[in-house]
């Protein structure tokens, strides 16, 4: 009897498969993703940004197109957004992914060439402040059909290498498309970046030109709604035990809270933590606003641009506890704050990179989860800061008010105002539902030692890159974040002269979606923040007045007459000139009320040492000239030898 034959193997169908091209695929991929945390859900990619060119129009293009008027109903809809700027595109999108938590995000697609090289600034932007971008720019042909294509950088000893490369290292991810099945390990990859708090940042997936308007027979499966879930990870028991004994023999501890509580949604852990401790909170840029301005334990801003309190506290500090920062030079005033020979460091970060900073203790975790596991922690072991240290800086943080007062003061209402004037003249008008939006000049240094946080998301300056030009786009992605265009929310935006001619380009789009923009242009017909400074390291103002030259080829002359209030108007908002004290009130007052984008233009005055902002109450190193005839070089330099002498390494 012959053995039996083995069973055939079972045939199944074919998977389903759809034709697309590879930009319709990653349009319909991109629809169907999707965060999750703390049982929240909401799209991953909301929407897309967009300039189009000969490297997009045809693929992504055309992508949006079906996507934004398909018959798959709105679920999966891609919303497109008009931008004028590639660099101001990718602002917008982190103002609404900073906004957003960094639960939601959006796509930004351009061209290839200058298109694809204009996102380098906004794309270093992101990836500093650790806020998620998806970049989707145009790319030269992955077949070349012809060499060189136009706009085609030709590297002699590199065929594979395009301009596109310049993205790399302003990326937490880059890949590129040189063949439509490629797309799916890329754009999976490309999602769990993104949704990963310890990796976020720009994301590049770069798109060869052809290779978008390729078709494919893309499984089915690959659009399926898939949620990524956004882990909250606990710290290790022995680090914990470690934290917990270091808090306990603390005498002096100070927390500096950053972005990472903000991100963390750990505000309100932040204050419990505080209420059982009574440890102090100093706050960077990036954190400010973690707890009210009221708020016992708030002692304001640290570092180069903080307040008298934090910075002393600082400086006496026998236990520094960082949570959810970088420690950027601005907060450690380039290693001269933290002066005290017995301080040690604690850093509760989720990265680990960032954890291990300055020497310190680690916490990997995340920030919520990490002060929820202090708390309990410490909740059984009687550790409270002794009564006198909190007497100590409740007191000195009362008479850092005062001077804020002072500062804010408007003691002439027919004068022209100075800019701690308007920041004071603001102050009076919002409330906690207000946000303001600032990056660079004078204005951060300012805010962040005088203005009174009302709201964990009120204060939005981006001070990791302090980039000139993000205020305005960065504006419009917060107010689609934060309502659109139904007037939920005020958003301000606070721009130098300096600032608004760097990149004004999306006042534009602010009008074509009749979003309640306010803008608050100052004009001082300079810059204000660099001119002190090259005061201050012997440059002597050198090229940072905006002014007609004089007789002898410098820059003293008169103002330009650069009028920013008829520029504005121009490109289509409603501007309300004030003159005076009293005009501005009535001015700012108006503005918040209107339901359109509306820009206040004032002119400033140069405050003297009385009625001008409190100076840097630490200092931060720029190097001055190590031989220099002029004598206020000289000078700088002897000022820059005795601080430098009292930099310090952690170890």
């Amino acid at each position: 009897m012959s053995p039996k034959s083995p069973a055939s193997p079972k045939k199944h169908p074919p998977a389903p498969t759809r034709r697309l091209t590879t930009a319709q695929a990653l349009v319909a991929f991109l629809a169907r993703q999707y965060t999750e945390r703390d049982g929240r859900r909401q799209r991953l990619i909301s929407a897309t940004w967009g300039i189009f060119g000969h490297g997009n129009v045809a693929g992504i293009g055309q992508a949006l197109v079906e996507a934004g008027h398909g018959g798959n109903g709105t679920a999966h809809r891609m919303p497109y957004l008009q931008g004028r700027n590639e660099q101001a595109m990718v602002h917008a999108a982190v103002g609404y992914a900073r906004q957003s938590g960094r639960l939601s995000a959006h796509a930004v697609t351009t061209s290839i060439g200058p298109g694809a090289t204009n996102l380098v600034t906004g794309a270093a932007l992101a990836t500093i402040n650790r806020l998620p971008v998806l970049l989707l720019p145009g790319d030269t042909f992955a077949t070349r059909p012809a060499d060189p294509v136009l706009q085609q950088l030709e590297v002699p000893y590199a065929g594979d290498v395009s301009v596109n490369d310049c993205l790399r290292p302003v990326s937490r991810h880059f890949d590129r498309i040189t063949r439509p099945e490629a797309l799916i390990p890329a754009a999976l990859q490309a999602m769990r970046v993104l949704a990963d708090p310890a990796e976020t940042g720009a994301v590049t997936l770069a798109l060869p030109q052809d290779v978008q308007a390729e078709a494919y027979d893309w499984p089915e499966e690959f659009f399926a709604e898939r949620d990524w879930h956004v882990r909250r990870p606990a710290p290790d028991t022995h680090e914990l035990e470690t934290a917990v004994r270091a808090i306990r023999s603390a005498r002096r501890p100070l927390i500096v809270a950053g972005g990472g509580v903000r991100h963390s949604a750990a505000e309100e852990t932040l204050a419990a933590f505080t209420a059982a401790t009574r440890i102090p909170v100093a706050s960077t840029q990036a954190g400010k606003g973690a707890l009210r301005h009221d708020h016992p334990a708030d002692v304001g801003g640290i570092g180069h641009t903080g307040t008298a309190t934090a910075d002393e506290l600082a400086r006496a500090a026998d236990l520094v506890i960082g949570i959810g920062t970088r420690f950027s030079d601005f907060t450690t005033a380039s290693g001269t704050l933290f002066s005290n020979p017995a301080v040690r460091f604690l850093h509760l970060n989720i990265t680990a990179f960032d954890a291990h900073k300055l020497a310190a203790l680690p916490l990997v975790a995340d920030a919520r989860a990490g002060l929820e596991a202090l708390t309990t922690a410490l909740a059984g072991r009687g550790y409270r800061v002794d009564p006198a240290y909190e007497t100590e800086y409740t007191g000195a943080k009362e008479a850092w008010e005062e001077r804020v007062d002072a500062s804010f003061a408007t003691p002439d209402p027919t004068a022209r105002p100075t800019q701690t004037q308007v920041l004071g003249l603001l102050d009076d008008l919002v409330t906690e539902e207000d946000i303001l939006i600032n990056a660079a000049g004078s204005l951060p240094g300012d805010l962040h030692k005088l203005w009174r946080t009302r709201s964990r998301d009120q204060y939005h300056v981006e001070y990791g890159y302090s980039c000139m030009g993000y205020e305005i786009p960065a504006a419009i992605g917060v107010l689609l974040a934060a309502g659109g265009r139904r007037r939920t929310r005020p958003v301000w935006a606070l721009v130098g002269d300096g600032t608004y001619l760097m990149n004004p380009t999306e006042i534009v789009t602010a009008v074509q979606e009749n979003l309640p923009l306010k803008l608050l242009i100052l004009q001082n017909h300079g810059y204000a923040s660099i001119g002190g400074l090259s005061e201050a390291v012997g440059a002597e103002r050198f090229g940072t007045a905006y002014r007609h030259r004089d007789a002898d080829g410098g820059f003293t002359g008169p103002p330009l007459p650069v009028d920013l209030a008829a520029n504005a108007a121009s490109l289509g908002l409603r501007v309300l000139r004030a003159a005076t004290v009293d005009d501005l009130r009535k001015a700012l007052s108006e503005a918040r009320d209107a339901e359109g984008p509306t820009c206040v233009y004032v002119e400033t005055e140069t405050p003297d040492t009385v009625s001008g902002p409190p100076p840097a109450q630490a200092w931060w190193d720029v190097p001055v000239a190590e031989t220099a005839s002029r004598p206020a070089a000289v000078k700088a330099r002897e000022e820059y030898d005795r601080r430098v002498a009292a930099r310090r390494r952690h170890l």
